[in-house]
């Protein structure tokens, strides 16, 4: 039996939608955030000592990481979703999987948390700013002649870097992005991520 544990408004979501897109039996057991502090709960700690979301129970394993889940999952139940090794999709795949939380969402996050900061942060906000600019002309310059960003078909890059354009498009930074935002759209429409 897969387990995961989900927290609203948290990664974990693309791991549910992963799971209903390959039609996965699975068990959800759900995390809300503190409604003041927007935290974590500290029952989540109980379930790993990072107290963060995704966690998958698999094989009698707890794993954390978004793409150490994802990529386990399309190993064991859906290897149609990682391209075969040696070819170009192979190198994007990779690359993809670990460029949406190693260089996409840092600045996403940057931007985030120095808001907080008010004027304070002014200073670095032209910064972040810039590397938000690049990674979002980056994801653009991948899906303009793409449907998918490692190729023709869905791999589970796609998975991991919805997030990063979700939460750009949230904070309404997605515009003159046309194919980051129909990207988007169009993963959102999609039966399995409704579910």
């Amino acid at each position: 039996m897969i387990t995961i544990h989900h927290l609203n408004r948290s990664r974990s979501h693309r791991i549910l939608w992963l799971l209903e897109e390959l039609d996965l039996d699975y068990q959800v057991v759900r995390y809300d955030r503190d409604a003041k502090t927007s935290l974590a709960p500290p029952e989540l700690q109980k379930v790993h000592p990072l107290g963060k979301s995704p966690v998958l129970e698999m094989d009698g394993e707890m794993i954390v990481e978004s793409a150490a889940i994802v990529e386990l999952i399309c190993t064991h139940h859906a290897p149609q979703m990682i391209p075969l090794r040696g070819t170009p999709a192979f190198l994007r795949h990779i690359e993809l999987m670990h460029f949406a939380e190693g260089s996409a969402m840092l600045p996403l996050l940057l931007s985030l948390y120095t808001g907080y900061l008010g004027e304070a942060a002014a200073p670095i906000q032209p910064m972040i700013m810039s590397e938000i600019k690049a990674i979002l002309d980056y994801c653009e310059y991948h899906l303009i002649s793409k449907t998918w960003f490692a190729g023709d078909e869905m791999t589970g890059a796609d998975i991991q870097m919805v997030f990063p354009l979700e939460a750009a498009k949230a904070r309404g930074r997605l515009k003159g992005y046309e194919a980051c935002n129909e990207y988007v759209d169009r993963i959102q429409k999609r039966p399995a991520y409704l579910r």
